[in-house]
């Protein structure tokens, strides 16, 4: 993983678990497994399992020759995308990560948005800081409010399952795109399965959490956005790429739109951009997912899937090579 990324990631506690669960020096962390210094060479040549999270190096023929024990990838983060590789499947190496784990915080930070974009919050900020006066709030946000919204979720993930259910307590509406849910999950999960153009002329607030696929890039174009009613808000904590920035920018100039993002395509908007003074924007530098105490939760998980591996019991959670076609 990326230097200083365990000192976050595991406390002492996580440490000596992991001690008594495997044999390894619990301080011990690889940073470059394409070009290993000797005392890392010599750990991959041994290693049966590796405890991964951000910045590993992939996992390719080269890699996988020198650890010819390998037979376990316990990842203590969300997308095993970046370093899993076909090898590892041919190989037969079992994979599990810590995306539930992840999907938590990410889901929470979404549901804020949500809630405080229907409440138009970012609205009575900027007009109060301008006004500085006693003001007739009750008719400028008339239409302001979370009763009877309707919510659209793009993509039934772990994190857009988690926003459906933590939305059950509020009184909104839930829509739901998803090519591989039917009606009949979707209404399981508390949502009405609707097309992507449909979801977006219904709803108030459209959350992204579809994975990053051709399929899905620029899924959010000029014309779907222009599908969105005026005052939408939309809300993506997926992907920079799934929304075309060029196209979202002008609806958020011209105050059509608003818009919650924390992804963005570049991953850094230009020093130029108006995201980051625009007042309908809440820019954020891709914060939702697990951060400080939240890295703690993937810790956790991840170490059970260890505790798992030694007992001899299958993962809980596997990932499938079939499904990466189209998941995070």
């Amino acid at each position: 993983m990326e230097p200083g990324i365990a000192e976050r990631l595991f406390t002492d506690a996580h440490r000596a678990r992991l001690a008594t669960l495997t044999r390894t020096d619990p301080r011990f962390v690889a940073h470059d497994l394409a070009d290993p210094s000797p005392a890392v060479a010599a750990a991959l040549a041994e290693a049966e399992l590796l405890l991964t999270c951000w910045g590993v190096t992939p996992l390719d023929e080269r890699v996988l020759d020198a650890a010819p024990r390998l037979r376990a990838v316990v990842h203590a983060a969300g997308s095993v995308k970046h370093h899993i590789t076909q090898a590892c499947w041919d190989r037969g190496i079992v994979v599990t990560s810590a995306a539930a784990a992840n999907a938590l915080p990410v889901a929470e930070y979404t549901l804020a948005a949500i809630l405080f974009a229907n409440k138009r919050v970012l609205h009575s900020r900027r007009r109060y800081h301008q006004l500085r006066a006693p003001h007739d709030w009750r008719e400028e946000l008339h239409d302001a409010g979370n009763y009877g919204r309707t919510v659209g979720v793009v993509g039934a993930s772990r994190i857009g399952r988690r926003v459906i259910e933590l939305l059950r307590p509020f009184d909104l509406r839930v829509l739901l795109y998803d090519p591989y849910t039917d009606a009949a999950e979707a209404a399981r999960l508390g949502a009405e399965a609707v097309t992507l153009d449909g979801l977006c002329l219904r709803s108030d607030v459209v959350t992204v959490h579809a994975p990053e696929i051709p399929a899905t890039h620029h899924m959010f174009d000029a014309r779907r956005l222009a599908l969105m009613p005026d005052g939408a808000t939309l809300i993506n904590t997926a992907r920079g790429s799934l929304v075309d920035t060029d196209a979202l920018i002008p609806e958020l100039v011209s105050g059509r739109l608003g818009a919650v993002l924390d992804v963005t395509e570049p991953d850094v908007p230009p020093a130029d951009s108006p995201l980051y003074e625009l007042p309908n924007v809440l820019l954020t530098p891709h914060v939702a997912g697990s951060l400080g105490q939240e890295l703690h939760r993937m810790a956790d998980l991840a170490l059970d899937e260890v505790e798992r591996y030694t007992l001899g019991r299958p993962f809980a959670d596997p990932v499938v090579p079939a499904a990466l076609n189209h998941s995070a």
